[in-house]
């Protein structure tokens, strides 16, 4: 069996009922009542159904194919970094479920083909729309690059807030975790990396 970057296997992208509304708007429902609401209450009725629709964006990315947003690519003889960042991005924590959110800033070195910049900004939401790490989130993104783009190199920043930090635990907003995957000519040269972090200012 064929798995991609992100281990789901091809056939888990051919199936048409992946997205249950019901079992989430049951799950809503139970979960009003475990914190002692009442689901049948006026302002509370149809929150099940909503949370539902708002999960069918929110993890989205588990519909979509990210080796396939990647396939179109185009002849360059670019060999230099190209960079895009300040690319916004919202995600889920897996553990608590409640968002993370933040920037990334993605740079590579072709090797005779670029992507259309709009599909970075794309593939970056593939993988921030499901359930997630950040730290797994930019290894993701780093080699589903590396793998589809065949690039000489690959590095992806990502700084976010933690709302699992932020509203409960320790309570502390503002915090700012940063982290880093490089792969190819960017994991062996220095002043590549260098480069890439003095034009994003991150």
């Amino acid at each position: 069996m064929t798995f991609y970057v992100d281990t789901l296997p091809a056939s888990f992208y051919n199936k048409t009922l992946m997205f249950d509304s019901k079992k989430i708007e049951q799950a809503v429902a139970l979960f009003l009542e475990g914190i002692g609401e009442n689901p049948e209450r006026e302002g509370l009725k149809e929150t099940p159904a909503r949370v539902a629709r708002a999960c069918k964006e929110i993890f989205g990315g588990y519909q979509q194919n990210p080796t396939e947003i990647l396939l179109k690519r185009f002849d360059s003889s670019a060999s230099d970094l190209v960079i895009q960042k300040d690319i916004p991005f919202y995600s889920m924590c897996e553990h608590h479920l409640l968002p993370f959110f933040g920037k990334v800033a993605i740079g590579y070195v072709p090797d005779g083909k670029v992507v259309g910049l709009s599909k970075l900004v794309r593939l970056v939401n593939v993988y921030a729309r499901r359930a997630q790490i950040q730290e797994n989130l930019t290894e993701q993104i780093a080699d589903a690059l590396m793998q589809n783009l065949g690039a000489k190199g690959v590095i992806v920043a990502i700084q976010a807030e933690h709302l699992c930090m932020s509203m409960r635990g320790v309570n502390r907003g503002g915090v700012q975790t940063s982290t880093l995957s490089h792969r190819g000519v960017l994991s062996q040269d220095k002043a590549l990396r260098d480069a890439f972090f003095e034009r994003i200012k991150l």
